[in-house]
């Protein structure tokens, strides 16, 4: 059975293997703080079916408790360990059920096995303060091997930790120009493909929310991450599929074991 992946913009992605729907740090917000969403509908309420949800690390961009709260009763979710003790509103949402994690654990929800795997990211839910989680991601194995990177910068034992995978959810931007430690530019994260090797790559986590006036004085490197991943995936890793998607394009991929 194909395994269906589908794009909502910045992290946030539909995961279809089997009869399993996976939601990648589901974001359903036009407005964030001072981000605007400029690109892309929001998920529509149908998308949001999941059976399982799976959050990152704690930053309000990939742990967004109102769109949680949206989510259908009894769906589970996976949230780093600490993830409740370091944003109390988790606790409100007793239609879900909450599990925490940490690398090295690993799930099962019908015929889906979710292992968990390290990310290299700030996991704090602000700039300061006593609660630290451990950032994510995740390796969603049915049909196919889906990584699902979260937000992470490139770390020397990245495959090792990942293991094979056959899709690579990849990010290569972010909301603003400027990505410190810890995150994956379209060049690091070109990088990082050729050392997992999966059969194809979406790039994700950027073209989507934007700081306002940014769009004035900086347009280009809005939306450029997409295409010079691209580029670079072809010169750095030609053997892996590349499918940049639209917000809410899906892509298939068959694999036969």
């Amino acid at each position: 059975m194909p395994v269906e992946i589908t794009w909502w913009g910045h992290a946030t992605c539909a995961i279809q293997d089997g009869n399993i729907r996976v939601l990648t740090d589901p974001l359903f917000a036009r407005r964030l703080a001072h981000l605007r969403r400029r690109r892309g509908a929001v998920a529509p309420v149908p998308a949001r079916r999941a059976d399982v949800a799976l959050v990152s690390h704690l930053h309000a961009d990939h742990l967004h408790v109102p769109s949680l709260a949206s989510l259908a009763p009894g769906a589970r979710l996976l949230v780093p360990r600490g993830a409740p003790r370091a944003v109390p509103a988790l606790r409100r949402l007793r239609n879900l059920d909450v599990t925490e994690v940490v690398p090295g654990n690993e799930v099962r929800v019908g015929e889906v096995l979710i292992r968990v795997v390290p990310a290299l990211h700030d996991g704090r839910r602000l700039p300061v303060g006593p609660h630290r989680s451990p950032a994510l991601g995740y390796v969603v194995e049915g049909g196919a091997r889906t990584y699902f990177a979260g937000d992470t910068g490139l770390f020397d034992a990245m495959a090792e930790r990942v293991g094979p995978v056959d899709v690579a959810l990849l990010p290569v931007g972010g909301w603003g120009p400027f990505l410190g430690e810890g995150h994956l530019d379209a060049g690091r994260a070109a990088r990082a493909l050729a050392r997992l090797a999966p059969r194809m790559a979406v790039p994700v986590h950027y073209g989507t929310y934007w700081p306002i006036g940014m769009a004035v004085v900086r347009p280009h490197e809005f939306h450029a991450p997409g295409d010079e991943f691209v580029r670079l995936a072809g010169v750095l890793a030609p053997q892996v599929v590349v499918r940049k998607l639209g917000h809410g394009e899906s892509v298939r991929l068959e694999v036969a074991r």
